[in-house]
């Protein structure tokens, strides 16, 4: 008999077996009523004798009979077909210019409404000097650069290189 089996268990050795038996358990390996026993007999084992046959039909957790190597896994790539549109779809210097112009022009319409409203009468739509041009550059920026990404370009188009 080897002398190891004669050696004294500690606590943490029987809890070791009683994991490694819920994990059977887990895995469909074991029925209940036998995980119970086997429980059982793991708390009141004394030397690794007693606890050896315990778990000594049992694989390692989680391995199987012919194990197949696993797959690698695909890289993860975001969907190519997944375009964005509209606002979310624009670069952030575009979007912080958007932003910027829409609060020049909330301010200035404020502004207007409330000269408008003090003065009792509708007054000249002045806000519409500073919306409306650079809202129009802004729009054809814009515009352009949505383009540009549909067609899969990053760079302007450039110049092929001349003979010589």
């Amino acid at each position: 008999m080897d002398d190891r089996l004669r050696m004294r268990a500690s606590d943490a050795d029987r809890q070791e077996v009683v994991e490694r038996l819920r994990a059977a358990l887990d895995e469909g390996r074991l029925k209940m009523d036998e995980y119970l026993d086997r429980m059982g007999l793991a708390s009141e084992a004394v030397t690794y004798g007693d606890l050896a046959p315990l778990y000594a039909d049992l694989p390692e957790s989680g391995s199987v009979a012919r194990r197949e190597p696993a797959p690698d896994p695909a890289p993860v790539r975001p969907p190519a077909a997944v375009r964005r549109t509209g606002f979310a779809g624009l670069p952030t210097p575009l979007k912080v210019l958007w932003t910027i112009w829409g609060a020049v022009v909330l301010v200035n319409i404020v502004v207007w409404g409330l000269v408008s409203a003090t003065t009792a009468q509708l007054i000249y739509p002045w806000p519409v000097w500073v919306a409306g041009p650079l809202g129009a550059v802004l729009l054809a920026v814009s515009f352009g650069v949505t383009q540009m990404r549909h067609d899969g370009r990053t760079d302007p188009p450039r110049l092929p290189p001349g003979p010589g």
